[in-house]
């Protein structure tokens, strides 16, 4: 285990997954915060359903699929086969095991608990050290502004393929929303290390748990260095239409686009080696760069990039909070 004090991490899914699973494997589970997106969550089928929460929880359970990026391992369909069958809604694929989480969660929220605790008490169930926190038990909503109309975000991601040219976002909810308490007490815990904005979709991802009141807020009183993780390398996002997105927006598809749009929030940036070059730009902004290998194509890889972070937080400045 590399260092100590404690770590948050603000993620949406796939690649802020891979991240969160080699922080707990390079320092103690017990020390790491996740913070996830809960723009994605959305009701469907009569089912309360939270994807990035979900790819959190089943990457650090050794649950996830692989292959696809969500869902659960050596999954089965009978349930959709079924669903097609009678006229059902298809679009959204819920295999059977990732079924049984819906069902469940969906249960013991209209009994009355509320999401944070449903979310602890799996994680214990699966034996999970690290705390995953929902940014919100309440209902915050991620809407696409697009050239064909507002979109809800997974009719958007799903449904069209994010073929619809994007030109903003809202977080419905979002502005009333209460932040998870847990959540708010890692960031101000005193011990904390460091904070981490995980290579996340900086518009669909991160910008929905920041629409929050109070982690703007928490982020910005912190003594810990704020980091983040660029998900756009060499011109390119590994994965998702965040490139497609930055493009639409009329922004520059490069780190330096992903840095500026955090601002002042952050006081360093991961850069991989394919953007070595943005560096200097980085630094001239007032930031301090890491500059390593971030492409986490597997177990070795997560757990590299995982000390590389580690060991910078630990030995980079914090900027003066001002």
């Amino acid at each position: 285990m590399t260092g100590l004090g404690s770590v948050v991490a603000l993620s949406g899914g796939v690649g802020g997954a891979k991240l969160v699973w080699g922080l707990a494997v390079a320092m103690d589970p017990l020390n790491l915060t996740v913070i996830a997106n809960p723009g994605d969550d959305f009701e469907h089928l009569g089912l309360a359903i939270c994807p990035d929460l979900d790819t959190v929880t089943y990457t650090l359970a050794g649950h996830a699929n692989q292959y696809t990026g969500w869902g659960r391992a050596n999954e089965t369909w009978t349930f959709m086969d079924a669903l097609e069958s009678i006229g059902g809604e298809t679009w959204f694929r819920l295999g059977d095991g990732d079924l049984a989480l819906q069902v469940e969660r969906t249960r013991r929220l209209s009994a009355g608990e509320c999401l944070g605790d449903v979310t602890a008490d799996i994680c214990h169930r699966w034996g999970i050290a690290a705390n995953i926190r929902p940014a919100s038990g309440s209902r915050v909503r991620t809407v696409v502004e697009t050239d064909i109309g507002d979109l809800s975000f997974q009719h958007y991601f799903v449904r069209d393929q994010c073929a619809p040219r994007v030109t903003g976002f809202r977080f419905d909810g979002a502005s009333t929303a209460r932040p998870d308490e847990a959540a708010l007490a890692a960031l101000a815990d005193p011990s904390l290390r460091a904070v981490l904005i995980c290579p996340s979709n900086p518009f669909i991802s991160i910008d929905p748990i920041l629409a929050i009141p109070g982690y703007r807020a928490a982020i910005a009183a912190t003594s810990a260095a704020v980091i983040a993780v660029s998900p756009i390398i060499g011109g390119q996002a590994v994965k998702g239409p965040a490139a497609k997105m930055l493009a639409e927006l009329g922004l520059a598809v490069s780190a330096q686009s992903v840095w500026r749009h955090y601002g002042d929030l952050i006081d360093a940036i991961v850069l991989d080696t394919a953007d070595v070059r943005l560096a200097d730009a980085a630094r001239a902004d007032g930031l301090d760069v890491l500059v390593t290998p971030t492409v986490m194509g597997d177990d070795a890889g997560k757990k590299a990039l995982a000390h590389a972070i580690l060991a910078f937080a630990d030995s980079t400045r914090a900027l003066a909070k001002t």
